[in-house]
């Protein structure tokens, strides 16, 4: 081999050696459609993580239960065949019963709630918990504000406009009581096939959002939204936690402060984006009823009714009282 040869096959092998690794593409499951909170949260977690990672790390969304329902990417990410998932706190609960502490109806009182609760001593509890429970380890949240009541009927500001009304309800224990608390059966239902029972009249409403209403297109099949405040939502990032555990210390690093950049754009993205949202679907036709006398009917019927029942499942009362303290409320009634 001559020099010219031999330098020229050096180079090249040193130009290979010089190449950046491709960058390693995480899947992550999203629940919703694109324009709405789980799409910003993962956005903001895909840029970060890139930055984090100097380019080695990046993913890819699949929006509208591409990769399963909810609940089955919880079960997909435990078994380490899902990398991530971005999806509603409600369906957590199954998997991780104190998680449901945050769905017990008028718990979670605004987003400076949410945020505190979640960001706080009391959400890296449930991060431990749910690692424990579940598999998963949640390295983000997001903010997708109060879920509000829509139906295609009529307007409802009371407990009483409420009967008759066939309303579909995540496969959630405690969601399920609380309209039960109101007089209703809800009608349980998994996520991917509720524009279509919408649609096609099987029910008559449901309940999310604002940004998650616009994001699923719900005005193109509900007219009435009722602005009730009894669940904020919260939408956490998970990560399976063997891939997680498969990870470099700085690799981990990496990810969970790409998830806490992640948080905080999210809860901007809700301050900067919720009223606009609103306003859209009100152009769109939609018509908002407020709940009459503050919502004082729906919020003592449902914290007499559901929180007692279910303080064995989250762990005891105390987990309860824990999170009204961290929010500087009093306890729960005896």
């Amino acid at each position: 081999m001559s020099f010219a040869t031999r330098l020229l096959t050096g180079t090249a092998a040193a130009f290979v050696l010089a190449l950046p690794a491709a960058a390693v593409e995480y899947k992550i499951a999203v629940g919703d459609g694109a324009g709405g909170t789980q799409e910003a949260l993962g956005k903001a977690f895909i840029e970060a993580l890139e930055e984090q990672s100097g380019g080695e790390m990046t993913g890819k969304l699949f929006l509208n239960g591409q990769l399963g329902d909810e609940q089955d990417t919880v079960s997909a990410a435990a078994t380490g065949t899902l990398d991530f998932s971005i999806l509603a706190i409600n369906n957590i609960t199954p998997f991780s019963p104190s998680v449901g502490t945050l769905t017990l109806p008028y718990v979670i009182l605004s987003q400076d709630d949410a945020e505190t609760v979640t960001q706080g001593e009391v959400g890296q509890q449930m991060v431990a918990q749910t690692i424990e429970d579940a598999g998963v380890r949640i390295i983000g949240w997001g903010y997708s504000g109060f879920r509000v009541l829509t139906n295609s009927k009529q307007p409802v500001s009371t407990v009483a406009d409420l009967q008759g009304l066939v309303i579909r309800v995540p496969k959630n224990e405690i969601m399920i009581e609380t309209y039960k608390s109101w007089g209703i059966n809800p009608t349980p239902m998994a996520w991917g096939e509720t524009f279509a029972a919408l649609q096609q009249k099987v029910v008559d409403g449901q309940d999310n959002p604002y940004m998650t209403v616009y994001a699923m297109k719900f005005d193109e099949v509900q007219n009435h939204i009722t602005d009730l405040h009894y669940l904020f939502s919260i939408e956490p990032l998970i990560v399976s936690e063997s891939i997680f555990q498969d990870l470099s210390a700085d690799e981990q690093a990496q990810v969970l402060a790409a998830g806490e950049a992640a948080t905080q754009a999210s809860a901007e993205f809700l301050r900067a984006e919720e009223a606009k949202i609103r306003e859209e679907l009100v152009s769109r036709g939609m018509e908002i009823t407020e709940p009459a006398d503050d919502e004082q009917e729906f919020i003592d019927l449902a914290t007499t009714a559901v929180w007692p029942k279910f303080y064995d499942q989250i762990g005891g009362k105390e987990v309860l009282d824990n999170v009204l303290t961290s929010l500087g409320r009093e306890p729960a009634a005896e």
